[in-house]
């Protein structure tokens, strides 16, 4: 991989974007102290500029060149946490160009946890901004070839660091009056958090102005129109003459009233099943299908984040 770092290094220097692994999704890299540069990540996913950024940064070491008034709870979770799925949002420094945090006084920072990505970062003197690497509220890849599927021409390369490990986003922590809000539920659970900070409150939906990336209502939708419920079978059943794909967690259905299906976990792994959701969606969504339905998880561990995406990309 050493040349292939050695490229995208290059190609990042240049003011170019480029699609790189982490363990959560793939993202659109640029300099984050590059305007322009992170003006064509936003271009080239067609996102709204009102919809912040997440900085990547090589180790914790660096928290402090971008951001100010470091809660000591925000200093505790990286501290256990990173490199992780585990994205903070604090005070921001004059570094960071405000089209990152759209325009706040706010910044989402991380430190991924991929050795392709963390070697990229190391041989870079700036960090990288970095959204997930497909076009604006579809659904996010997991693979390099998700990333080829959607840009095509349009990004000069594509680092491939293999399948993502968690498969879901991180999961989104502010802060008000110091104390940890949660704004986006990702790869790391509610449960870990609160083991670490004690009990968190959330506000993890806002149309307006979001405070982070993942609390637009329809985000990471299919272009086939979506379901999610409890009851998967009895849904089928409503709809005899459609063409349906299935979106299970672990239990197959002995019924031929639909086209496909795909099981996430079959042993009943959250974790698994994470990883999972992203490819199967993207699978589902190349069939021709009239709908997709997803079943609903239970509400548990990374089961909220799993129904979280699924809730997002069934909204009208």
């Amino acid at each position: 991989m050493k040349e292939e770092i050695l490229k995208a290094a290059s190609l990042l220097k240049e003011g170019n974007v480029v699609a790189i692994p982490t363990e959560t999704v793939y993202g659109l890299a640029a300099n984050a102290f590059n305007e322009d540069a992170v003006r064509k990540i936003f271009e080239i996913k067609g996102r709204p500029l009102f919809n912040p950024l997440i900085v990547h940064i090589k180790s914790i070491d660096f928290l402090d060149e971008l951001a100010n008034n470091i809660p000591p709870k925000a200093k505790l979770l990286a501290q256990h946490f990173w490199p992780g799925s585990l994205s903070l949002v604090l005070p921001k420094k004059d570094i960071v160009p405000s089209i990152i945090t759209a325009g706040k006084d706010t910044v989402a920072v991380r430190v991924p946890n991929h050795p392709v990505t963390l070697a990229l970062l190391n041989s870079l003197n700036f960090p990288l901004a970095a959204p997930s690497a497909n076009p604006f509220g579809t659904i996010s890849p997991t693979e390099a070839k998700h990333v080829s599927d959607y840009f095509n021409e349009a990004i000069p390369m594509v680092l491939d660091g293999g399948k993502c490990q968690n498969g879901i986003e991180s999961t989104i922590i502010g802060f008000e009056h110091d104390e940890p809000i949660l704004y986006r539920l990702g790869s790391i659970t509610v449960e870990e958090i609160e083991k670490i900070v004690g009990k968190i409150s959330v506000k993890n939906k806002k149309e307006i102005a979001p405070d982070a990336p993942g609390m637009l209502e329809k985000h990471y939708a299919p272009k086939t129109k979506t379901h999610l419920e409890l009851d998967v079978n009895a849904f089928i059943q409503k709809h005899p003459n459609k063409k349906i794909g299935v979106l299970l967690f672990n239990q197959r259905i002995e019924e031929n009233k639909f086209i496909h299906q795909e099981i996430l976990s079959e042993n009943g792994n959250y974790k698994q099943a994470a990883v999972n959701l992203y490819s199967a969606m993207h699978r589902l969504d190349k069939l021709g299908l009239d709908l997709i339905v997803a079943e609903r998880f239970p509400d548990i561990d990374l089961g909220k984040s799993i129904n979280d995406r699924l809730e997002r990309a069934t909204k009208n």
